[in-house]
């Protein structure tokens, strides 16, 4: 008997796109689970706290949530560090004005959530309010763009369009999103159109985030980011966090 191999190319990743009921019905809890974990953190943005202080409250949070572990490392970036869009946490410590990128996720029977808000130490500024207005409306354009059928690429193209809109075009760099499963970042990839990565056609069971961001050097950024499941009718928002500057 003669074998004959043959090359493959994202077996696995392909076959793990598509969510089954019970993978959905996990991401779906976990994503509700980030609800206290946010709520948290929102009580330690306050001026004169640290953001590895933050970090380590969100993280204990977490826990406390019921997750295995966090997602990834926790992100907590306040002000010139939030123009940094892969910062983590350091030592500086929160002052008046800061805004605060809060980016962060848990693990749930294996499979993991993500999570992001920006917030203000009060009072904020009124670029801080024009910014985070216009990356909301452009996180709104690209969830309200999902339903079956549509590319990748567009869900991608409606957030910049936005962000083009309010002169924030350039200041957004990375993808609109990443799928979400047993790693945190999985396929399908929500980018701009790229030689490398073909546009994917969006299926019912797809779980993945939506987060666009406009990042400012010298002054902060903001992101705002949920996850999403497609649905036979469009698009389930997970997550459900309040998005307000100064949460309530």
């Amino acid at each position: 008997l003669a074998l004959t191999l043959r090359p493959t190319e994202r077996v696995v990743e392909q076959a793990r796109v598509i969510k089954d009921d019970g993978e959905v019905a996990t991401l779906r809890e976990a994503a509700r689970r980030l609800t206290p974990v946010a709520l948290s953190a929102f009580e330690m943005v306050r001026a004169g706290t640290t953001e590895r202080a933050v970090a380590a409250r969100i993280d204990a949070a977490i826990r406390e949530a019921g997750f295995e572990r966090p997602s990834f490392d926790t992100i907590v970036a306040s002000g010139p560090n939030a123009a940094l869009p892969h910062y983590r946490a350091g030592d500086r410590v929160l002052e008046r004005g800061d805004v605060v990128v809060l980016d962060f996720g848990g693990v749930l029977d294996g499979y993991c959530s993500d999570l992001t808000r920006t917030v203000a130490v009060a009072p904020p500024s009124a670029e801080a309010h024009r910014v985070h207005q216009a990356v909301r409306e452009a996180q709104q354009a690209a969830i309200d763009a999902v339903r079956p059928g549509i590319a990748t690429t567009d869900v991608d193209r409606a957030a910049r369009r936005v962000l083009d809109a309010h002169g924030l075009g350039e200041a957004f760099g990375h993808g609109t999103g990443h799928g979400l499963g047993l790693d945190v970042h999985e396929e399908p990839r929500v980018t701009r159109p790229r030689a490398d990565v073909a546009p994917v056609p969006l299926e019912p069971g797809m779980v993945f985030t939506i987060e666009p961001g406009a990042y400012l050097p010298g002054w902060g950024g903001v992101r705002i980011e949920d996850d999403v499941l497609v649905t036979a009718r469009g698009c389930e928002v997970l997550t459900s966090v309040p998005y307000a500057l100064i949460p309530d």
